[in-house]
């Protein structure tokens, strides 16, 4: 008992609450520094994109070859294709995500207490839920942002359409589909995203813990508040683990919704037919397509924005 009492307190230390952030300087410069994390990650998903909705007819059909292709035609903004367009929503959708993360985690950690779970299932649980009811929230605010950036990210490949902007691509999807055309595949984004985000932090939050308590295990004084290195390496690692799980659970729905997303007004597909086109061109691994970047974008944005948020805790952290 007094061990886990020790490990608890030693978690504690590394855990900045709700209602100990600043919450203006927390929305302020969060919104810098998540910015800058998607500045240095956006290419990722825009190959990861593009191989997603490649034909069987397409030339491009690994990351390598979707690089050289963009940089040949377009040069480096190739790879930025709307970014504009997902920093503008991303910051609402950020705010909403973060807001209600942290409440919903707070209001779930109490609910649980009576049951006496173990500090681990207590923290995959509570953890779970908040990131399911953040992500159904933000994407509202999300799916419109998805569906524009996705057509510009594709324009011009595979026999996709070209556009002017984010705004020319709302405006034919409005005119075309009306506002149901910038909420295609809304459904399969909350049946993707929403268990996505429930994985990525139930394993974040376990893992951590399962990992902090590893440590002390291996550790000679037990006393003390871990170093700052310590606590960074942990929340990494812990990063890494909850993107590899979320990414190998959901790629194949990310797949499908991609698709549907993307497709144009002439060219309108079910999620039945989608799913026979992907088992005709290439047998079930079809529904693995981009894979290899998926996993690398959750792990990286995972691991980078995790770092980014708990530094922003840190930095926000009300004095005592």
């Amino acid at each position: 008992m007094a061990a886990s009492d020790s490990r608890a307190h030693s978690f504690g230390q590394t855990e900045i609450n709700w209602d100990k952030l600043d919450k203006t300087k927390f929305y302020v410069v969060g919104a810098g520094l998540f910015t800058g994390v998607t500045l240095a990650l956006y290419p990722v998903s825009v190959v990861k994109t593009r191989l997603q909705v490649a034909t069987k007819d397409t030339a491009e059909r690994n990351a390598f070859s979707v690089v050289k292709g963009l940089l040949r035609t377009d040069g480096v903004p190739g790879l930025y294709r709307g970014f504009g367009t997902v920093i503008t929503g991303a910051i609402p959708a950020r705010i909403i995500f973060l807001t209600t993360l942290e409440t919903t985690k707070v209001a779930t950690f109490r609910m649980l207490e009576p049951f006496r779970l173990s500090e681990t299932t207590q923290a995959a649980m509570a953890n779970g839920v908040a990131g399911l009811t953040s992500s159904l929230f933000a994407q509202a605010v999300f799916v419109p942002i998805d569906v524009v950036s996705q057509k510009m990210m594709v324009q011009g490949y595979s026999g996709h359409a070209q556009y002017n902007g984010g705004l020319d691509v709302a405006r034919k999807v409005l005119r075309s589909d009306g506002i149901r055309g910038l909420y295609r595949g809304f459904g399969l984004s909350v049946m993707t995203y929403a268990p996505s985000s429930a994985v990525w932090w139930a394993c974040y939050g376990s893992s951590q813990r399962l990992i902090w308590r590893f440590l002390e295990r291996s550790a000679e004084n037990k006393e003390g508040k871990p170093s700052v290195s310590k606590i960074v390496l942990v929340q990494a690692t812990g990063g890494i683990i909850a993107g590899a799980a979320a990414s190998c659970i959901t790629t194949p729905l990310d797949t499908i919704k991609t698709r549907l997303q993307v497709m144009g007004h002439e060219n309108k597909s079910s999620v039945k037919q989608v799913v026979k086109e992907l088992i005709n061109e290439d047998g079930w691994k079809g529904f693995y397509r981009g894979l290899g970047p998926r996993f690398f974008s959750m792990s990286a944005w995972g691991t980078s924005m995790i770092l980014a948020y708990e530094y922003l805790k840190r930095l926000c952290a009300k004095d005592d």
